[in-house]
């Protein structure tokens, strides 16, 4: 099970740089469109669709490298089971919070198939089609969140050490 889901989160990580990338080449064609005086319509909208299928895409690979902004004042302040209780209290509200996101993501794409919602950009595309990177993002999150929370309550979670310390900025 730890391979599959180890599997799924490079997996997504694998998609967002993907992702990137193909945003990358939808900036280039603009800006040698502009150069070179000609036009491919859509461009600006896909390049708007990658930039948000890029950063959903790696959510839960960032959460399980411990490079997620976490507030550690009050926890590095705790010792024992108060800072037990604290992680787990925290990561069941994270649960919970991305079940909320990953939930009304997928009934975004499900409502944007159903009313044949699409883009008001000249390119027309159908809207459930880059909902779908997000609604994909937040529930491999939901999974990593549940997946650390598991770890926390069996007592086998290593927190990653992000180097946030090291940072002097």
């Amino acid at each position: 099970m730890r391979r599959w889901l180890d599997a799924l989160f490079d997996g997504s990580a694998a998609l967002a740089a993907l992702c990137l990338v193909a945003l990358l080449v939808m900036v280039m064609l603009s800006v040698l469109g502009r150069l070179l005086h000609f036009h491919l319509p859509g461009t600006d909208a896909y390049a708007g669709y990658l930039m948000a299928a890029a950063g959903f895409l790696a959510l839960a690979h960032t959460l399980k490298r411990g490079e997620h902004i976490r507030v550690t004042l009050l926890l590095s302040a705790l010792h024992g089971r108060a800072r037990r209780a604290l992680e787990l209290w925290s990561l069941a509200a994270a649960t919970a919070l991305s079940a909320l996101l990953a939930g009304y993501s997928l009934r975004l794409v499900w409502q944007s198939h159903a009313f044949n919602d699409i883009s008001t950009g000249n390119d027309a595309t159908p809207l459930w089609l880059p909902q779908l990177a997000m609604a994909a993002g937040t529930l491999v999150l939901l999974i990593a969140f549940v997946d650390e929370l598991v770890l926390e309550w069996r007592g086998q979670r290593r927190a990653p050490a992000s180097g946030e310390m090291l940072r002097n900025e």
